[in-house]
């Protein structure tokens, strides 16, 4: 398992963009399963959408990659970056809303070089309500 703190020393987001609470389980170099709490308290829930909270599908994805961050450093890629390249297969099956608690599923598809391709799944209650497939590249920490 991995805290919040140590997130925190993998990874440069901060509050309000780290939407990882914790990381259950990692396979450097094969899957990953991360957590994040979801509170009324987020800043997005003022604009998405007022009476009727819900998180953006966007930051779901979002979440998904800094799950498989966290295990791409773990894997070995220590003191670099992660870059978003590419999202495909983007689905948002169900909405998220606060009180919910989304559990992650990260895969490594495939790792050629600097280029990691993941496939990632959000579940709710054990219910699928998010997938997604995204490729990212691991470069030095400054572009």
């Amino acid at each position: 398992m991995i805290d919040i703190r140590e997130i925190q020393g993998i990874l440069p987001h901060r509050y309000p963009f780290l939407l990882v609470d914790r990381i259950l389980e990692i396979e450097p170099g094969i899957k990953a399963i991360g957590i994040k709490n979801v509170t009324v308290n987020e800043p997005f829930f003022l604009g998405h959408f007022p009476g009727n909270p819900i998180m953006p599908g966007v930051l779901i994805v979002e979440a998904m990659a800094q799950v498989a961050a966290v295990m791409a450093f773990r894997s070995g890629v220590q003191g670099r970056a992660v870059y978003f390249m590419s999202i495909e297969k983007a689905k948002f099956r169900k909405p998220v809303i606060p009180g919910d608690q989304i559990k992650f599923e990260i895969k490594v598809l495939q790792q050629r070089g600097n280029v990691w391709r993941f496939s990632g799944n959000a579940f709710v209650d054990e219910k699928l309500v998010s997938e997604a497939e995204f490729t990212a590249m691991v470069t030095d920490r400054e572009i």
